[in-house]
């Protein structure tokens, strides 16, 4: 490669190559090494010191070997100074800064823009560099047996690190040069913010006057008066503190029912191989809450459910328990469970509004990954049509080439295998396969901005089919998740006594024991909800849409005229460990003893006097 700009040799001995000349200005040079670009900034340091430090590299490439695709840029600052050796995984890297693109060109899974474009190219290596925060490891500057003793701990240090150590000392950088998408990447992925800095992870930053160990997020927001930042992390903080569901009571039982998830889930053989679980499981909150002490009661509500979520859903938009018939005298008031506000947020709501938990393992993530990819032919037709009705129907008339299609379904693809990657209508299409039962997402109309403004739609409410699947191999109990701003929040409803007297205009035989919620298809309007992705065959009237709804749930009409889909749960028939869960939960309110007035404890008083 031909450098321009060379300055003036200012030392002595030959050395080889480009490195005889690499004192006076500033310049880039690229080397090639077994195909993995290395970058190195000569910024005024003597050769001898380019070369050390290159070896130091080339001693770390040749023991770790091509684990993964390795850009090490070499930040080479003047005499005296502390050179520092950055670490960035290229191919990572890249991936996250084409799914930053592309989620600002589609809308990520929230802005619903219904206008599809071919996304931008992936940029240029210095482009990538500026954009994705790279952690500085440190480098002493000493004899060789120092500086090879010191980059051995060094390497010891990174190998033990995973992804979520990478992304929470990203997020650190990120207070510091004020970067707030380094933060959200790392809550997005499920990080907690409350973490504190260890003595490696301050050596590997190697910036001793911004990190000092036991610091967390929050210290370095206030040290650098990073106030937008820290009204952001103390909000989270005391969310995360304040919140108390089933999932965190009993570690030992989650985990039993994480490998029980895992262990439900199979393939089906021959061409459409899906995963799918074999356990139909719906979670409901006890109805033994209510004989709680309404003190207790309230308590258990700020604890358990998403009160900004419920407030958006049932008084901002009337989206759930708008009708009376339905919230009051059929007992079928959908409750927002709190969820993680992270990247997961759809696959977390999924498994709350099923077993009760997270999918902290990313146990579905996979499983929707792995359908994706297996039966990629299925799911990418069934989304090309609906994309290209959903924009006709809005009056878009265009074309895009086949290669353009591809590329927007490869990045469809990429996301379900992302933690923390935000998803889109598909993956709500593929979880109702895995699930083999229908999805109904209720869901705001628009999406706003923190400002209250109107960004464009959502797209996300509707009802999504296990349609690929034969209807004798699904379940007709739905389970209905919320949608508010970006996040995703389980829909539960409270046991009740069964269908009882309650009737809805159909005379059904149930059992006392299970419960019955009647989820409406329709919205506070009386519209039919939007059935996704369905074929040219399927595409009809509204009639004909009820028709295809009435054949995939358990369907009736109300007495005030509303179509309701009826989900089923029974206590008895749930999977015992998640009734184990949710009985140690409830015992940690049943223990709690009410606050008593002093006019009780006068009241108490006068009675043992008599």
């Amino acid at each position: 490669m031909k450098s321009k700009g060379w300055g003036p040799r200012q030392t002595k001995g030959k050395l080889p190559g480009f490195f005889e000349k690499a004192r006076a200005t500033p310049v880039w040079v690229f080397i090639a090494a077994q195909n993995f670009p290395l970058v190195v900034a000569s910024r005024g340091y003597s050769p001898v010191a380019v070369l050390g430090l290159l070896e130091r590299w080339l001693l770390l490439f040749q023991s770790t070997g091509p684990q993964s695709s390795i850009s090490a840029a070499l930040e080479l600052h003047r005499p005296n100074n502390i050179e520092a050796i950055e670490f960035a995984e290229t191919e990572e890297a890249s991936s996250i800064i084409n799914e930053q693109d592309r989620a600002r060109w589609r809308g990520s899974c929230s802005s619903g823009n219904s206008q599809r474009r071919s996304p931008p190219t992936a940029k240029r290596d210095s482009e990538v560099k500026m954009d994705f925060q790279r952690i500085e490891l440190a480098g002493a500057v000493g004899s060789k047996e120092e500086l090879e003793v010191d980059f051995k701990k060094l390497k010891q240090i990174k190998n033990r690190m995973k992804k979520t150590d990478w992304l929470f000392l990203n997020a650190c950088v990120g207070v510091v040069e004020g970067d707030l998408a380094a933060i959200e990447a790392y809550k997005s992925s499920g990080g907690d913010i409350a973490r504190q800095l260890t003595a490696d992870e301050v050596r590997l930053l190697n910036r001793p006057s911004a990190f000092d160990v036991g610091y967390t997020l929050v210290h370095l927001a206030i040290r650098f008066q990073r106030q937008d930042m820290l009204a952001i992390l103390l909000t989270e903080v005391s969310q995360q503190a304040a919140k108390c569901i089933p999932a965190m009571v009993c570690p030992e039982l989650t985990e039993q029912i994480r490998r029980e998830i895992a262990a439900s889930l199979h393939q089906r053989k021959g061409d459409f191989a899906c995963y799918f679980l074999t356990d139909l499981v719906t979670f409901t909150l006890p109805a033994d809450i209510e004989d709680l002490p309404p003190t207790v009661q309230e308590k258990l509500f700020d604890e358990v459910l998403d009160r900004d979520v419920q407030k958006e859903l049932e008084e901002e938009s009337p989206i759930i328990n708008w009708s009376l018939e339905l919230a009051t005298r059929l007992d079928s008031r959908l409750y927002a469970l709190w969820n993680r506000t992270a990247g997961d947020c759809l696959l977390d709501s999924v498994l709350q509004a099923t077993w009760g938990i997270y999918d902290k393992d990313s146990v579905l993530r996979k499983a929707l990954h792995d359908s994706l990819h297996d039966c990629s032919h299925w799911f990418y037709t069934r989304w090309k049509d609906w994309e290209s009705w959903y924009s006709q129907s809005f009056g878009l008339h265009f074309s895009l080439r086949e290669e353009q299609w591809q590329e927007d379904w490869a990045f469809i693809l990429s996301l379900a295998s992302q933690p923390g990657a935000s998803l889109e209508q598909t993956h709500i299409f593929v979880l109702a396969h895995i699930l083999r039962r229908p999805i109904i997402v209720y869901g705001v109309k628009y999406y706003k901005s923190f400002r209250g403004e109107t960004l464009g739609y959502t797209r996300f409410q509707g009802v999504y089919l296990p349609l690929l699947w034969e209807q004798s191999f699904c379940w007709k109990s739905p389970i209905a998740l919320g949608y508010t701003r970006g996040h995703f929040s389980a829909l539960v409803a409270m046991e009740n006594d069964g269908y009882g007297n309650r009737g809805a205009g159909a005379n059904l035989n149930t059992d006392d024991d299970v419960t019955i919620t009647f989820l409406p298809l329709v919205d506070s309007e009386r519209k039919l909800l939007h059935v996704h992705f369905l074929s040219a065959q399927e595409l009809g009237n509204e009639e004909q849409q009820e028709k295809l709804l009435r054949e995939w749930l358990d369907c009736c009409v109300t007495e005030g005229g509303v179509l309701v889909a009826m989900q089923k749960s029974s206590r008895r028939r749930n999977h015992p460990l998640v009734t184990q869960m949710v009985e140690k939960w409830l015992d940690r309110y049943r223990q709690i003893r009410p606050c008593t007035s002093l006019s009780d404890g006068e009241e108490d008083e006068d009675d043992e006097d008599e």
